[in-house]
């Protein structure tokens, strides 16, 4: 069973989504929460699989218990995905920097949203390229140098992996685009993870375009 905690301070917008999520047979809602500091107490307490995160909430808001989260080593196993009607670029780039493995508007359909949860589970970041051209946007925005030397460690294949990571591909699309089994490109990625000190996938995207890795308008990699 994939255990999932429900955060937002709408007590129907909370019943609907358990309504939504029951509904499958491999997840399970585990606890419920109305604000941020409730979310760090029932990630503590109940360490569910992926912890659906809203953003504004009264008191501590949904980026900083993400934050809080993600800094406790005791939660490495959860798993935060944003959800939000809040479609800006400064909420996804915050999301995503914060550490959360995947973002979620509330307008998303039953179906996906619990293919959702069962992608961020498996390992991978919920990135579509929809979230990576916004992350572009906002490093863009944000006036912020490219730092290539934050990449001085990764071999020039493992830079090409990452490229592709960054467009939101999953090991299968990246060993096909590379021409490398699925297994040798999850090596790969887990290689990146360690050498860059990401939590998973989002932050691997963040760090390609905040090192100039990737640019506003260029192919991503040599797929």
């Amino acid at each position: 069973m994939i255990r999932v905690g429900l955060v937002d301070d709408q007590h129907l917008v909370r019943a609907g989504l358990r309504a939504l999520l029951n509904r499958a047979p491999d997840i399970e809602v585990v606890g419920e929460a109305g604000d941020g500091d409730a979310a760090y107490r029932l990630a503590v307490t109940e360490r569910p699989d992926v912890l659906l995160m809203d953003v504004r909430m009264p008191g501590t808001d949904g980026i900083e218990a993400t934050r809080r989260i993600v800094a406790d080593e005791r939660l490495t196993g959860v798993r935060v995905v944003v959800l939000t009607t809040f479609d800006t670029d400064e909420y996804v780039f915050e999301a995503i920097r914060a550490g959360a493995s995947g973002f979620l508007l509330k307008d998303t359909g039953p179906d996906e949203l619990r293919g959702a949860v069962r992608i961020v589970r498996a390992g991978e970041a919920l990135l579509s390229p929809a979230v990576t051209r916004r992350v572009m946007t906002a490093v863009r925005a944000g006036g912020r140098e490219p730092d290539p030397a934050r990449l001085a460690s990764l071999t020039a294949r493992e830079r090409e992996v990452l490229a592709e990571v960054a467009a939101g591909r999953s090991n299968d699309e990246i060993g096909a685009v590379l021409h490398i089994s699925p297994a040798t490109a999850r090596t790969y990625v887990s290689r990146l993870l360690a050498k860059l000190h990401a939590r998973d996938r989002s932050q691997l995207v963040v760090a390609a375009y905040e090192s100039g890795l990737v640019r506003p308008g260029s192919p991503p990699g040599p797929g």
